[in-house]
């Protein structure tokens, strides 16, 4: 294949400057970057000079930057690269890839690919077509590469350790996992300012749809490990509910640099607040085993992104639990007390089989569960993670014959997933009073953050 030559198109999200953060060998230093000439165009360049012009480590790239109002156009005209970036607007993300796919060009974009219900039989066809012409068309999964997460996969898939899954009910899932972002945060060491788009669910989606496709792809690889999935049988959604977070026009003019709320988000407005999608559940049940998953936003980072995840197996309860400022932990405990010990002595010998990967791991008895050391220089933050992705996209990019067979089947059931959640969510608004949803988390006991101001 020779170099892959990177084509940013219409950059609106951070992500779409991390696939950058890093050189990669390979990749051409020179990315064409197509869009309008914007404020999201504008942070995207900024970012990526700042990566050039960082102290340690400092990348070298050069954009040739293609702002104008008929940038898809000139991008489909012009074709200087091979690989197709999409990390922005959500909305119309399924279109473009349409067209990268259509022009013969790989599509490494990002979560999530779809957010509507009816735009997943574009999905299917879409990925018919990049096999139909040779293209890969590969989701930005970070999540993967967190090494907890890595390691959860592995002590599941090991029935000595996890025995077999617990079906649970809906009430007590087999599987859960919880995923808490925040909307004033840092990246890259920057105060993190989000356009005003990301506030309508119209073009972003919901939370579930965005931030779900995270959880639903690790809930796949943990019931369903390197495995062909059909949505049709394997999957049956149950139920979703959410509880919505109001912003302040404060707290909006803090995150988005502007001078108050836009008039694009007059339909997610009540008793002056800003309603976002907030906290939201959806239960179904994949191959038999109940599983919920659970997206939440609060306002104010204390640290970082956080993750949880509860596994249940017949032998052994497999946990992640991550605190505030803290990488998350893994933490294994027998499902009753009298195995303690054989779990133990069967978590050791899990952690001597990985030393060649892991040299270092191992595990701290504290005497109601096992607590699973990390070595320090094993860990890697979420900024670190597209690197990772990047590496496995460049060796699938120049083989396309190595990716596993189940990543087209999984990605589809990702997908139904979280649109059919969104389904659910828009079936349980519609069965409230007209300003139900929108204003429950704003009257008594609702999530209202504090003023940013």
């Amino acid at each position: 294949m020779g170099w892959i030559r990177f084509i940013t198109l219409a950059p609106g999200h951070f992500h779409a400057a991390l696939v950058q953060k890093y050189s990669r060998p390979g990749v051409h230093p020179r990315v064409h970057v197509y869009g309008p000439l914007d404020d999201d165009t504008l942070a995207h360049c900024a970012r990526i000079a700042r990566f050039n012009h960082r102290p340690d480590n400092p990348t070298a790239w050069e954009l040739e930057v293609h702002a104008c109002s008929d940038y898809l156009e000139r991008f489909v005209r012009e074709q200087p690269g091979n690989t197709v970036v999409l990390s922005g607007r959500n909305r119309p993300k399924i279109g473009w890839m349409e067209v990268a796919v259509a022009n013969g060009l790989h599509v490494l974009a990002d979560k999530p690919w779809i957010i509507e219900p009816d735009d997943f039989p574009r999905l299917q066809r879409l990925l018919h077509a990049a096999e139909q012409r040779e293209v890969i068309v590969w989701d930005i999964l970070t999540e993967r590469w967190e090494i907890t997460n890595w390691l959860q996969r592995e002590f599941v898939r090991d029935p000595d350790i996890f025995g077999t899954w617990q079906v649970g009910t809906p009430e007590e899932p087999g599987l859960v996992l919880r995923s808490v972002h925040f909307l004033n945060k840092l990246v890259s060491g920057q105060p993190l300012l989000r356009p005003w788009w990301w506030f309508d669910r119209r073009i972003a989606g919901e939370a579930m749809a965005d931030v779900g496709t995270h959880l639903a792809d690790l809930a796949l690889g943990l019931v369903a490990p390197d495995q062909a999935v059909d949505f049709r049988n394997d999957i049956q959604m149950l139920s979703a509910t959410q509880q919505p977070l109001g912003l302040s026009e404060d707290q909006f003019r803090h995150i988005t640099g502007l001078r108050g709320f836009v008039p694009e988000l007059e339909p997610y407005l009540q008793q002056g607040q800003l309603v976002y999608c907030g906290d939201q559940v959806a239960t179904f049940r994949l191959r038999g085993v109940y599983v919920r998953l659970n997206t939440v936003w609060e306002w104010q980072s204390p640290g970082s992104d956080m993750h949880e995840c509860t596994a249940r197996g017949t032998r052994s309860i497999i946990t992640i639990r991550q605190q505030p400022s803290h990488p998350p932990e893994l933490s294994v405990s027998a499902r009753h007390p009298s195995d303690h010990a054989e779990l133990m002595k069967q978590l050791r010998q899990k952690c001597l089989s990985l030393q060649r990967e892991f040299a270092g791991l191992s595990v701290a008895d504290r005497g109601y569960e096992g607590h699973i050391q990390i070595p320090e220089h094993w860990r890697s933050n979420h900024e670190d993670h597209f690197a990772a992705v990047l590496d496995d996209y460049i060796r699938y990019a120049h083989d396309p014959s190595t990716i596993p067979s189940w990543e087209k089947s999984q990605a589809l059931a990702r997908y139904f997933i979280t649109t059919q959640a969104v389904t659910l969510l828009r079936a349980g608004q519609e069965r409230q009073p007209p300003d139900g949803v929108s204003t429950s988390g704003l009257a008594g006991g609702g999530r209202t953050p504090p003023s940013s101001s």
